[in-house]
């Protein structure tokens, strides 16, 4: 079990995930996000456009999801 926040899977705040793999993980970090654009949260919506603009750029997504994929499998098991 491994454990990063939702800032440091690109959102804006220190919820949280615990997981065994980055897929795992990346589904959570996913739901939260939905929770927060549903309840409108100012600071989650500010990383939601910063991704969007990530996402424009197949190449530069791609290298953003590999290093979030690296920094999960770099931390120690809890």
């Amino acid at each position: 079990m491994k454990t990063m926040t939702c800032r440091q899977l690109g959102g804006a705040c220190d919820q949280e995930f615990h997981a065994s793999s980055f897929d795992e993980i990346a589904g959570m970090s996913k739901r939260h996000g939905m929770e927060m654009f549903q309840a409108k949260d100012a600071a989650h919506l500010r990383a939601m456009d910063e991704m969007q603009q990530l996402m424009k750029e197949p190449e530069a997504m791609k290298q953003w999801l590999e290093s979030k994929r690296m920094e999960f499998e770099a931390l120690p098991e809890e």
